[in-house]
């Protein structure tokens, strides 16, 4: 009897692992005819997809993308993911390996400049997913206990990583490049220095900081500009970095290092910089942001900013969503539009717009270079115990952005605003 029970018990669980194949299979093949049928929406580019040796093509070479970018599908499990999380599922299925293609960064190109073929992913059966992401992205909003949470998620992985794909500065942001052959140091010193050129800083200034990065522009402009400079940061390994680096350049008489969250400094200054501090401030915080710089700046003060933005188009809708780089990189994150930032400005400062510069392209250039590195580098990567995941994780990150950059879907600025009473003449 109890044989008989226990075969019959084994048929069960075999016809239920069936039915588990046969659904999974059913929602795969419907989640592949969805996603590919977006894709013959495709116009400028010719697209190929393989999968169990079957070539699907899409598309024909344009004069913008003249040679084909091919996918490989390894693992149907790619197609629901596709499906139902958008450009947020391709790159989780990305990381787990699921698909793959040499050409990331033009495929990204492609799709944005197609921008209908994504908008028809991103508006199918994603939508069913995104109630649950708003609840996640809610989860790591940007409250002082979360900021300093979502920023040790990223900065926090410590030196040695980063030291891998950044140059000798350390600077985690867009550099400037005035001539196709210089070095990547020497355009991160560039993007610095114009910073300072366009403060016009002097050495009886006393300049703000807002997000320490790893030191390099508070001893920049200490040394060359002879000025007073506190800089501050939530992140404790850049907290330390910037120690070492005010130490290493004997300049700890000009220069100091708090760890402080933007909200809670005290004082008041002539002059206050930020380099892509403002992402991590969370759209809900924006306004509170610039009516700190208000607050911090003397009536003649001066504040410069280098800004991710985003288009003013896609403000809106890019607040209400969680995408890879929100998901995975930059918990609690989130790109202002040029816009949104003047708003904010307007409805609660007294600052005044006084020149604003685009510096997007030179951000592509800076991301190709950190990609060429990390990828050379990948040996290190896994020496230092990071996974196979991870380190797809970080290619999808970089190649998408240096895709989004150079198709302007995204861009980076340097804003230099004003109180009411300064009156520095252009000097860079």
């Amino acid at each position: 009897m109890a044989t008989k029970i226990n075969k019959q018990q084994a048929d069960i669980a075999r016809r239920a692992d069936t039915r588990r194949v046969v659904k999974r299979a059913y929602i795969e093949n419907i989640a592949r005819r969805g996603v590919l049928a977006s894709f013959g929406r495709i116009d400028n580019a010719r697209v190929c997809v393989r999968e169990n040796g079957e070539i699907h093509t899409f598309g024909e070479p344009s004069e913008r993308f003249p040679t084909p970018v091919v996918i490989d599908v390894s693992d149907p499990r790619a197609w629901p993911e596709i499906a139902f999380f958008g450009a947020l599922g391709s790159g989780e299925a990305f990381m787990r390996g699921w698909w793959h293609t040499p050409q990331l960064t033009e495929l990204v190109r492609v799709l944005l400049y197609d921008r209908h073929v994504l908008d028809g992913l991103e508006n199918g059966l994603v939508r069913l997913a995104r109630p649950l992401l708003k609840v996640w992205y809610r989860l790591h909003r940007n409250t002082r206990t979360g900021s300093r949470r979502n920023i040790q998620a990223h900065y926090d992985l410590g030196d040695d990583f980063f030291e891998l794909f950044l140059d000798e500065t350390m600077a985690y942001s867009s550099a400037i490049f005035t001539s196709k052959s210089m070095q990547l140091r020497d355009a991160s010193v560039e993007k610095i220095d114009r910073l300072c050129r366009k403060l016009d800083l002097r050495p009886d200034d006393h300049l703000l900081e807002i997000g320490s990065g790893w030191g390099a522009l508070a001893v920049h402009a200490a040394k060359h500009y002879g000025c007073k400079v506190t800089t501050v940061t939530i992140s404790d390994n850049q907290f330390a970095a910037t120690q070492r680096r005010i130490a290493a350049q004997d300049v700890g008489d000009r220069v100091e290092v708090r760890l402080q969250d933007y909200r809670d400094i005290d004082g008041s200054f002539d002059k206050i910089v930020s380099v892509e501090m403002i992402e991590a401030v969370g759209h809900d915080h924006l306004d509170l942001y610039f009516q700190r710089i208000d607050e911090l700046l003397k009536p003649d003060g001066l504040a410069a900013i280098q800004a991710i933005t985003i288009t003013d188009q896609d403000f809106d809708r890019a607040k209400r969503s969680v995408d890879f780089i929100k998901r995975y990189i930059f918990p609690g994150g989130f790109l202002p539009s040029a816009t949104a930032m003047l708003g904010a400005m307007t409805r609660h400062t007294q600052l005044r717009l006084f020149h604003l510069e685009d510096i997007g392209f030179h951000y592509a250039k800076t991301l190709e270079l950190w990609r060429n590195n990390f990828q050379r580098r990948l040996d290190e990567v896994r020496s230092q115990g990071y996974s196979d995941v991870f380190i797809r994780m970080w290619s999808f990150y970089l190649s998408y952005c240096e895709g989004a950059f150079l198709e302007r879907a995204i861009s980076d600025v340097q804003m230099v605003i004003a109180k009411p009473k300064n009156r520095t003449a252009i000097r860079f």
